[in-house]
């Protein structure tokens, strides 16, 4: 297909893909990050929601990227939340993993349990990326990404409430997915990854395959303009 791009997001199955051609979208699942490689080789740009970049050290809030991501997002900046450090993140073990954050943050902080259920695919991540494959492979985050498809302005209703998928705010994401171009019958085909994800899984990797059509036009924002690296040369920054 030419043109494709894809959007990525991490489900309890392995990796949610939106591939995204012209006029035609598919939904499929992965259960590693290098077979979304594979599936998605094709793809000019590939952007995910994991983050990339991981700093030795960490601030009160975060990387910087995280830190400018939240500053536009309103009621939904706590959608983003602040990486630890590289430590942290390669601990297996809770306690280890917040002992880690503890001594390399300022102030000190440890690890939330929702964090920490994500390290084992930052590190899947971490260990495939390369400065050279960032250059096809970009950090985005669905709220960001939903920000710039309504105008640059956050959303007022919640995709999840009290852990469960919210209607109305579910509703609100596929109509800016709709107005943004992607054809969000994609999302309601009756073979794919359905069973191992859940209905905000496939909005969110909707949403980064928007930011990675953005990416390929030339119109995406980054945040920060101008992004550090991390000790292994990998940008830190999110694209909306």
């Amino acid at each position: 297909m030419r043109g494709v791009v894809a959007g990525v997001d991490g489900c309890r199955g392995g990796w949610i893909v939106a591939l995204w051609a012209e006029d035609r979208a598919a939904l499929s699942l992965a259960p590693t990050f290098a077979e979304v490689l594979d599936m998605a080789a094709g793809a000019a740009k590939i952007a995910v929601d994991m983050p990339i970049g991981l700093p030795d050290r960490i601030g009160e809030a975060g990387r910087g990227c995280d830190r400018a991501a939240r500053a536009v997002l309103g009621g939904r900046q706590s959608s983003v939340f602040a990486v630890p450090a590289r430590a942290a993140v390669m601990e297996q073990d809770y306690r280890r993993a917040c002992a880690a954050a503890l001594a390399r943050s300022d102030p000190p902080r440890k690890v939330s349990k929702q964090c920490f259920n994500l390290f084992p695919k930052i590190r899947e991540l971490d260990a495939l990326m390369t400065p050279a494959l960032q250059a096809r492979v970009v950090e985005s985050h669905p709220e960001v990404a939903f920000w710039a498809m309504n105008g640059e302005a956050p959303l007022d209703l919640p995709k999840r409430v009290k852990s469960r998928p919210h209607g109305p705010g579910l509703e609100l994401r596929r109509d800016l997915l709709r107005r943004a171009g992607f054809p969000v019958d994609a999302l309601d085909a009756p073979t794919g990854p359905r069973a191992l994800a859940g209905a905000d899984d496939l909005v969110d990797a909707a949403a980064c395959a928007v930011v990675a059509r953005r990416i390929a036009r030339g119109v995406a924002r980054r945040f920060p303009d101008h992004p550090l690296t991390d000790g292994r040369g990998l940008r830190m920054e999110i694209w909306a």
